[in-house]
């Protein structure tokens, strides 16, 4: 009974404390705008702070997974610090923003503790449990490593609305105001999730000499082609799905569901929590972790290709068939985003062993940060460069009609961008990855 406590109390329950708080980078819509307006810029302007976060988290994990694997605890608490000082900061040069508009001084210094420095907490908090989860979990590593990084993408779908109630609730400033006060709530969460996570009692860390190679050379046991078709296949799902969440909004307003759009994030988001959790269990079951991929990509691709087929995101508005088409691509997509996420340390474990996991995990997470940078970008430019914008009636609650200016071309083109993307990652799942041998298990 008591090590069952602990799979809980040292693992799982600290794992979710981690990724509840720091999943919240992805709430970044829901306040975007708020900020542009505050400080004064354009919202293209501060939305490379969120473009910033995901590569300091992707960069950040891949230099500091040496530290992960050596000391939890450090890197936990790196994590806690850089989190909450990062969230913090941003409050602070939100509120500086706000009494010199225009100040590229606030803007930078948003790019600085929003990208930067909670980059670093994102980063280090991603990785800390992960290894510690798959010790406990060792019969059912898919399903651990699922359910923390659940949290992750859990996180949006519980703290939107609770954002969301600040910012109207919290008066003049409530946008700066959230921030200090999320900062202090978040720093509690993963402190106490630090406090909690142990590796279990039996487990005996290799040192060096007995690991006898460097992180290159454990990659190398394996063709080197194998690691890089394991990388690429993660950076293209993580592009291609960026690239769709990154025009949700938009496309959502394209059929005519603007008064649904926050209930469709919430339902998205819960789709990709449960992507992470889902695909990681069910690939448990699978003798090859790999056809997971496999799975996702050819799912994505169906339904890509049949929203472009019928034309979907421009004909949508006022046709059942093809909204419930759109959304079923978006919740697919998103699905598939998130078990991309939690099957890749167990993907790695399987092909390299467990002596070097936080390492190789973290060096692997660097296709997250580069698919930070290109996959908003890429649809931003793709929308930007095709079609043309149309304004369309929206019915507000209160009797008036806002107008709404979208480009539903631009979005469909999207979508031509991405399905290439899905079709080379399938091609490289299914020939570049080969089938794990049964001793790196």
């Amino acid at each position: 009974m008591k090590n069952v406590q602990n799979k809980w109390i040292r693992a799982a329950i600290p794992a979710l404390l981690l990724h509840c708080s720091i999943g919240t980078v992805y709430c970044w819509s829901i306040f975007s705008e708020e900020i542009a307006k505050y400080i004064g810029f354009s919202k293209g302007a501060t939305e490379w702070a969120f473009s910033f976060a995901i590569f300091f988290l992707g960069m950040s994990a891949a230099f500091l997974g040496n530290v992960v694997e050596k000391d939890i605890h450090k890197s936990s608490l790196i994590a806690a610090i850089c989190f909450a000082l990062g969230m913090a900061g941003t409050g602070f040069f939100i509120y500086y923003g706000g009494l010199h508009k225009g100040s590229a001084l606030a803007l930078v210094g948003i790019y600085v503790c929003y990208g930067f420095i909670m980059g670093i907490g994102l980063g280090t908090g991603y990785l800390s449990p992960v290894k510690t989860l798959m010790l406990w979990f060792q019969d059912r590593k898919g399903l651990a490593t699922g359910l923390a990084v659940a949290g992750f993408g859990a996180a949006k779908a519980i703290a939107s609305p609770i954002m969301q109630a600040m910012l109207d609730n919290l008066g003049d400033g409530g946008i700066w105001k959230m921030f200090l006060i999320l900062a202090v709530v978040y720093f509690v969460m993963m402190f106490v999730g630090h406090l909690l996570l142990a590796k279990p009692e039996g487990w005996h860390e290799p040192q060096k000499k007995e690991k006898g190679q460097g992180i290159l050379a454990t990659i190398k046991t394996r063709p080197i082609a194998n690691y890089i078709g394991i990388w690429l296949m993660f950076y293209i799902n993580i592009t291609c799905g960026l690239a769709l969440i990154s025009q949700e909004k938009m496309i959502v307003k394209c059929l005519g569901l603007a008064s649904f759009a926050g209930i469709i994030s919430t339902v998205s988001a819960v789709f990709n929590a449960g992507g992470r959790l889902g695909f990681s269990a069910w690939a448990d079951t699978m003798k090859d972790r790999n056809t997971v991929y496999k799975l996702i990509f050819a799912l994505s691709i169906v339904f890509t290709g049949l929203t472009i087929v019928t034309g979907g995101i421009k004909n949508g508005e006022g046709n059942t068939l093809l909204i419930i088409l759109v959304l079923a691509l978006i919740f697919v997509v998103n699905a598939g985003y998130g078990g991309g996420f939690s099957n890749v340390p167990t993907l790695l474990s399987d092909h390299y062993g467990m002596g070097s996991i936080s390492a190789i995990h973290g060096i692997t997470l660097s296709a997250w940060a580069f698919a930070g940078l290109t996959g908003n970008q890429m649809a931003t430019w793709i929308v930007n460069t095709f079609g043309k914008p149309v304004e369309i009636e929206h019915a507000l609650s209160n009797g008036t009609v806002e107008i709404l200016t979208v480009n539903p071309t631009g979005y469909q083109c999207v979508l031509y961008a991405t399905v290439v993307l899905y079709l080379i990652a399938l091609l490289i799942s299914l020939f570049m990855v080969r089938p794990a041998k049964k001793e790196a298990k």
